[in-house]
């Protein structure tokens, strides 16, 4: 007797782990799907983010340069 499994068997194994595989590309593509989006909207809040930084310095430089002026008049 030999311990081979039949030609059916091996079938059913072989279409048992495509199905696995198909499975696990489709749940990498949603998960790729998800990942992209999160990027895309880091990348936005960053850009936002750093807007709103250059907005902030160039107020702060006009305080410095209103204070020192200021400070020259008084």
């Amino acid at each position: 007797m030999s311990a081979r499994p039949s030609s059916r068997q091996e079938l059913h194994e072989i279409a048992q782990r495509v199905d696995q595989l198909i499975a696990l590309c489709q749940r990498l593509g949603e998960e790729n799907r998800s990942l992209r989006a999160s990027q895309e909207q880091l990348m936005a809040e960053r850009a936002n983010l750093m807007t709103k930084n250059e907005q902030a310095r160039s107020r702060v430089e006009a305080m410095i340069h209103r204070l020192r002026s200021l400070e020259q008049n008084g």
